[in-house]
């Protein structure tokens, strides 16, 4: 995002540079395709307005560039404002090369977030641009889980642990965290929805808030086996009608004999439109680095960070298959009117 500003000695430095950093092309190429008409609507009627007496706001889209930022390299409030004085890359991307927000100002703009669920609005925009862009097929939907870890020290002021994590056991080791649960179109694999709870929710207690209204079927691993005979979703008239496509458990899957090999193939089946689900995961944890929780407490991780890096992890997905022009061409008026859509069905659960 370049500033519109006059250009300074460092920006005509760092435009003649003889090589890009990894950093820089990453950065670049999350440029091309962020919304950032529809982050700035986001966020504009939230910000201060310009003119009036004592320091001046910054200009709009230098906050939420530092947001990005924050998601994207998984930075605190200080290591952001380090970053942006380090990195040219940073500083280009942000706009900021006439100065940098200090970590108290970025302190307050993400609560500002928090306090108004923005995050929420990125995740509905993003995917009201894909719809309206047509690169998301319908019909049905892939749900998973993921395990996101918290410090389990209690060396700290307090010296508790995280009240609001929780302990869970997966396989023959514990974890103590949070867990982010998502839903993906089965066609594409674009995330759709997403949820944040704490490590010990299992994964079918959240499956209903994952399917979208139009949805037919819906795959899911065993961990969600039961999901149709639950009360939220038998009593619900879409959701009682949705095809639960719900992988077998792993021992069962070894005990099957060789006459019910066709079984082990539907199996298979399952798993090649499963896969779908991890692969945003792996940006999340591996690309943007968030594998441990940043902020305490559930509340203020899961309104900010956690629907915003689904959001993100799209982005990289669209931009690596060359659909930034559809994505960014979309109509907007066809994407707000999905994200109000969305946004009172929401309302509504």
């Amino acid at each position: 995002m370049a500033s519109n500003r006059q250009t300074s000695f460092a920006q005509v430095e760092w435009e003649g540079r003889a090589r890009r950093t990894r950093r820089a092309e990453f950065l670049a190429q999350m440029d091309s395709v962020v919304p950032w008409a529809d982050l700035l609507a986001l966020v504009e009627p939230l910000r201060p307005t310009a003119g009036r007496r004592g320091r001046q706001p910054w200009p709009a889209e230098t906050l939420p560039g530092t947001h990005l930022v924050q998601c994207w390299l998984n930075l605190s409030d200080v290591a952001c404002e380090d970053a942006c004085y380090d990195s040219l890359s940073v500083r280009d991307f942000v706009g900021c090369w006439d100065g940098v927000p200090d970590a108290t100002t970025l302190e307050d703009f993400r609560h500002l977030l928090e306090d108004n669920d923005v995050a929420k609005g990125i995740l509905a925009s993003v995917v009201a641009r894909l719809e309206a862009a047509g690169l998301v097929m319908r019909g049905g939907s892939v749900v998973d889980a993921t395990i996101i870890e918290a410090p389990s020290s209690t060396k700290n002021a307090s010296g508790s642990r995280d009240p609001e994590m929780r302990q869970t056991k997966k396989g023959n080791q514990w974890h103590f965290g949070t867990r982010c649960h998502s839903g993906e179109d089965a066609g594409s694999g674009y995330v759709h929805s997403a949820t944040f709870t704490a490590a010990n929710v299992p994964d079918v207690r959240e499956a209903h808030a994952l399917v979208r209204p139009d949805d037919e079927f819906c795959y899911a691993d065993a961990g969600y086996r039961g999901v149709a005979r639950r009360e939220e979703v038998r009593s619900d008239p879409h959701l009682s009608k949705v095809d639960w496509r719900v992988a077998m458990g792993p021992s069962k899957l070894r005990a099957l004999s060789p006459a019910q090999w066709a079984d082990r193939g539907e199996e298979r089946r399952k798993a090649s439109v499963r896969t779908r689900a991890e692969h945003p995961y792996q940006i999340v944890k591996r690309t943007f680095g968030y594998a441990k929780v940043r902020y305490r407490g559930i509340a203020r991780g899961g309104r900010v960070r956690v629907p915003a890096l689904p959001a993100s992890a799209n982005l990289p997905v669209c931009a690596r298959a060359g659909r930034q022009g559809e994505f960014l061409g979309a109509s907007v008026a066809a994407a707000e009117g999905t994200v109000c859509r969305e946004g009172a069905r929401r309302g509504r659960e």
